[in-house]
């Protein structure tokens, strides 16, 4: 174990459930946030507690601590989608033809519902936040938010089991690989506001947002192409 101890930090002990965690987690981010207008406000302490959850709060990271391992920043996840949505691009690649029966099953099974989920999901940020810009500390208004989070990573696992449920036809390799990387950048997005909702940093909101906006921007360009194959 190092010797900054992340259990001692969050107060809580090594046998805590990730639940007990992020319930930690929450309640001291309040209590030590510089935001907070509370006396007990802490900016070095608020960094401590962020360090020591990004540890506990991943049930991975947290097995290689408790190994006395050295874990790896959650960008390094990044990295690895992308370069695994470059190769599935390349490799979905095809020449041959395939037949319009075969296009009209995959845009009716796999991209019209992906597009609702996802459609689902994005439209709703803003009114969320919206919401919550009342009181960001309020727990109401907060669990609200969370739940919008927890319903929005339900509705993206759902798309991406649809998505892989069946392969897509070579003719629409582009159109694939565009949904695949609009289901990686809001999956990242949905990461960035769960970290929000737990520590009130407002630049994990602000990277959400904009993560958010690059899967708007990819899905209408899913659209574009769409409209293009099924207009030809």
């Amino acid at each position: 174990m190092t010797s900054t101890n992340h259990y001692h930090i969050l107060e809580v002990s090594h046998t805590a459930t990730q639940r007990e965690i992020k319930q930690a987690y929450r309640r001291l981010a309040k209590r030590f946030h510089p935001d907070s207008r509370q006396e007990t406000a802490n900016h070095e302490q608020i960094i401590r507690i962020n360090a020591a959850y990004e540890i506990l709060g991943d049930p991975q990271r947290r097995q290689s601590y408790d190994q006395q391992l050295i874990p790896n920043y959650p960008s390094a996840r990044r990295q690895q989608r992308t370069a695994q949505a470059h190769s599935y691009y390349q490799s979905r690649r095809a020449t041959e033809e395939v037949s319009i029966g075969l296009i009209d099953e995959w845009l009716k099974k796999v991209y019209r519902p992906i597009d609702r989920l996802v459609s689902s999901i994005l439209n709703r940020l803003n009114e969320q936040i919206d919401e919550l810009a009342a009181d960001p500390f309020d727990d109401e208004l907060m669990a609200v938010f969370q739940d919008y989070v927890r319903c929005s990573r339900h509705d993206l696992q759902q798309a991406k089991r649809i998505f892989s449920s069946q392969p897509n036809p070579p003719k629409l390799a582009k159109i694939a690989a565009i949904v695949y990387y609009c289901l990686n950048h809001l999956a990242d997005g949905i990461e960035e506001l769960e970290w929000f909702s737990c520590n009130y940093d407002d630049s994990h909101l602000h990277t959400g947002q904009e993560l958010f906006r690059m899967s708007h921007r990819l899905l209408n360009e899913v659209h574009r192409n769409v409209e293009i194959i099924v207009n030809r």
